[in-house]
C-alpha cells in the first residue's frame, strides 16, 4: 500500500496487483484458503486464524473525504487512523466499474465494464450500467468469473447483501454472481443481515455488503452538505454495529468504490451548447468527469484538437490507444477496446463536461462527481478489523 498524493487534485494511477480495490477479494479468499487466491495486500499475518470475513463497500467514501466526515463519523475516523490505509480504485473511478473490479479481482480492461455509460460496439446505443436489465447478456458482456463463484466452489459460504431493488440486475449479475443475495433496505438492515450471514455458517464464510447512501447525498447535495453529513453519521452507526457484532474468528474489511469532488457551476462545460464540441462526434458516453467520444471515421485527430482547444487545462484529451497505453484500464483485450471511446476526455481540477440536452437533466445538475483520476476520486480506504 502507498500513501496518498500531496494534493487531492493530483492525478493518481491505479495500483493494480498490490494496492487497489481489485486486490481486496483475492486477499480475503487467500486468507480463507480458496485455491488460486493470492494475498495481494499482505493481510495474512494480521488475519491468521480468521475463518469468516465481511467486506463492506461504502459507495463514495473516498480516503480524502474521511477528514471531512470525521466530526459526524468518529468511529470511522478512529478506525481510519488506527487500522486504515489508502488503496486506489480502478479506472474510471465510478461505481459500476469498481463493483465489478471488486467482484472479479481484475482491472476494468479485463472485465469490460469500462465506465458508467459505454457504447455498445457496432451500434449507436449507450448502455448505462446502473440501468442494465440484462441486454447485453451479463455473462457475455462480463465474462470473468467472480471471487464469490470461486469461493463457493471451494466450499466457502458466500452471501451478498445489498438493496432489494438491485437483485437480478445486469450489474449485480456481473459483479456479484456466486453469492446468495440478501436484500437490505437501509443501514440497520444491512448490519443485521451481514452479521447474521457471518454467524450462520460453521465453516469458512465470506459476506459482502454494499451501502449507497453517502454517494447519493454527495451527488445530490454535495460533499459536506447537511444531507451528506447525516449520511456520514449513518455510515458511522453501521460501522459501530458491525464492529461490535463481529464473531471472534471473523474480520471486517471496509473499503469504497471511489471518492467525490464538488464541481462549481463555473467549471461545467456543456458539450450540447458549444458546437465546436459536436463536430465529428457520433456518440458520447462516459460521465461528466470522464468522457468517451466515438467519432466519425477519420475524425479522431480533429476531435482531439478541437476538444483540447476548448477545454485547455480543464482536461486531458487523448486517443483511445494513448489512454490504454497509460495502464489506467490494465490490459484491454481486443473484444473490449471498442467500449472505450475513440477519444478519451479526463477532466482535471474540479471541471466536468455536462450534456444538458442529450442526457437526463439531473445528470447535469448534480453537485459532486467522480470518474477521473484525481487523488480525491481514486484514493479509497481499506480498514482491517478483527473480531
Amino acid at each position: 500500500m502507498t500513501g496518498p498524493a500531496v494534493d487531492p487534485l493530483d492525478p493518481v494511477a491505479p495500483r493494480y496487483g498490490g494496492g487497489s480495490l481489485a486486490d481486496v477479494l483475492p486477499t480475503a479468499c487467500a486468507v480463507l484458503g480458496v485455491p488460486g487466491a493470492a494475498d495481494l495486500l499482505g493481510l495474512h499475518p494480521r488475519l491468521a486464524g480468521v475463518r469468516r470475513i465481511a467486506v463492506l463497500l461504502v459507495d463514495g467514501l473516498g480516503w480524502y473525504q474521511i477528514p471531512t466526515a470525521a466530526p459526524y463519523a468518529p468511529t470511522l475516523a478512529g478506525l481510519a487512523a488506527t487500522v486504515g490505509a489508502p488503496l486506489t480504485s480502478g479506472f474510471p473511478s465510478t461505481t459500476p466499474t469498481s463493483l465489478v473490479s471488486l467482484g472479479t479481482g481484475t482491472p476494468s480492461g479485463a472485465h469490460g465494464v469500462l465506465g458508467f455509460k459505454v457504447r455498445v460496439p457496432d451500434t449507436d446505443r449507450v448502455l448505462s450500467h446502473i440501468e442494465w436489465a440484462g441486454d447485453p447478456e451479463p455473462l457475455r458482456w462480463q465474462p470473468v468469473a467472480t471471487w464469490y463463484e470461486r469461493a463457493r466452489a471451494a466450499g466457502v459460504a458466500v452471501t451478498v447483501v445489498s438493496r432489494p431493488e438491485y437483485a437480478g440486475s445486469g450489474l449485480t449479475v456481473a459483479a456479484n454472481r456466486g453469492g446468495d443475495y440478501r436484500g437490505a433496505s437501509d443501514a440497520d438492515a444491512l448490519a443485521t443481515r451481514m452479521l447474521a450471514a457471518l454467524a450462520a455458517g460453521t465453516g469458512p464464510t465470506l459476506v459482502s455488503g454494499y451501502h449507497p447512501d453517502l454517494d447519493r447525498h454527495g451527488h445530490l447535495s454535495g460533499v459536506d452538505s447537511t444531507p451528506w453529513r447525516l449520511a456520514a453519521a449513518d455510515v458511522d452507526r453501521l460501522l459501530a454495529r458491525l464492529v461490535d457484532g463481529l464473531p471472534p474468528d471473523a474480520a471486517l474489511l471496509v473499503t469504497a468504490d471511489h471518492g467525490q469532488l464538488n464541481v462549481p457551476d463555473a467549471h461545467r462545460i456543456d458539450l450540447d451548447t458549444d458546437p465546436r464540441l459536436r463536430v465529428g462526434v457520433r456518440v458520447v458516453a462516459g460521465e461528466p468527469r470522464i468522457r468517451y467520444l466515438h467519432v466519425e471515421p477519420g475524425a479522431a485527430a480533429d476531435v482531439v484538437a478541437a476538444w483540447s482547444a476548448v477545454l485547455g487545462a480543464a482536461a486531458w484529451v487523448t486517443t483511445r490507444d494513448e489512454a490504454v497505453a497509460t495502464g489506467w484500464f490494465g490490459p484491454v483485450p481486443e473484444e473490449h477496446l471498442a467500449r472505450i471511446g475513440d477519444v478519451v476526455v479526463a477532466c482535471r481540477g474540479t471541471y466536468a463536461v455536462v450534456a444538458t440536452r442529450s442526457e437526463k437533466p439531473m445528470e447535469s445538475r448534480l453537485v459532486a462527481y467522480h470518474g477521473s483520476d484525481t487523488a480525491a476520486e481514486m484514493t479509497i480506504p481499506l480498514l482491517v478489523l478483527r473480531g
